[in-house]
């Protein structure tokens, strides 16, 4: 069966079919996908059978794996997947996040070199609920007013984290974390498009006053999930989702918690944004 790549969205989002990602891909396939990746910025591909080796197998291709900071909630004998569950253990201790990214956000854009990619499997899922909404910062860059794009250029903002944003990391870890400095416009280093970088995480801009980096942050929180550039994501167990975080925001929403929710997450290397 020959691989098919569906449009979802005007702005973010394509599908994936006729792949079985449980087997080597050869080159001309993975490259496809490879382009249709940087493209579309989120990649659906349905129907998967991917054990852990498999997922992190297909993960390296884009890249070198990161290891979550959040160790405690590593697959046991994978580091490289991060549990995303709120199941428990004998003991009544979570697995893994429960209450993940449920705001605008860039994976771990609080770090010097933020990710690339993430890839992140349903094991499980409840009936209803739990669905993951993406906003391309490609289309909300573009739809800027000229002024607005002319006053953003060459600004910075401090990214990091506060126990509001990070609820479950231990007091050490978020101590280790450290305010950086990213380019509240970046270019995308494989299509050379110019992308918004900002998200929840962006915390303060930076060579502004208080009161001129309150303004920005609340104009581009009012600007980078307008609803004509979201696609919203309604999971089905055995679903792989692959974003680009150097050109989407991403927002987790509720479910209902008497079902279950259990993911794996797999996160490709990135480069520092310029």
């Amino acid at each position: 069966m020959a691989m098919t790549i569906t449009k979802l969205h005007d702005h973010v989002g394509a599908e994936i079919g006729g792949v079985d990602l449980s087997r080597p891909l050869d080159e001309a396939t993975f490259a496809a996908i490879e382009e249709a990746f940087y493209q579309s910025s989120v990649l659906v591909v349905r129907r998967q059978d991917l054990p852990p080796e498999r997922q992190i197998a297909f993960s390296q291709r884009f890249g070198p794996l990161e290891v979550h900071i959040l160790d405690q909630y590593q697959l046991a004998g994978h580091p490289e997947i991060l549990l995303l569950s709120n199941k428990t253990d004998a003991d009544g201790k979570p697995l893994g996040l429960v209450e993940a990214g449920r705001y605008w956000h860039t994976d771990v854009s609080f770090t010097e070199v933020p990710s690339m990619g993430s890839f992140l499997y349903a094991v499980e899922i409840p009936p209803a609920g739990g669905d993951t909404l993406f906003a391309s910062q490609f289309a909300a860059y573009d739809a800027l007013p000229q002024d607005w794009k002319e006053r953003l250029a060459g600004l910075k903002a401090l990214h990091g984290l506060n126990k509001t944003t990070a609820p479950k990391f231990t007091d050490a870890q978020l101590a280790s974390v450290k305010g950086v400095e990213h380019p509240l416009i970046r270019t995308h280093p494989k299509t050379g498009r110019k992308a918004l970088y900002a998200g929840t995480f962006a915390l303060r801009v930076l060579d502004v006053s208080e009161a001129e980096s309150d303004e920005i942050l609340a104009f581009l929180r009012d600007h980078w999930a307008q609803d004509d550039i979201v696609y919203r994501h309604r999971w089905q167990a055995n679903d792989l989702v692959m974003w680009d975080n150097r050109s989407v925001l991403h927002c987790a929403t509720l479910f209902d918690a008497r079902f279950i929710r259990h993911m794996h997450r797999t996160t490709v290397a990135g480069e520092k944004p310029v």
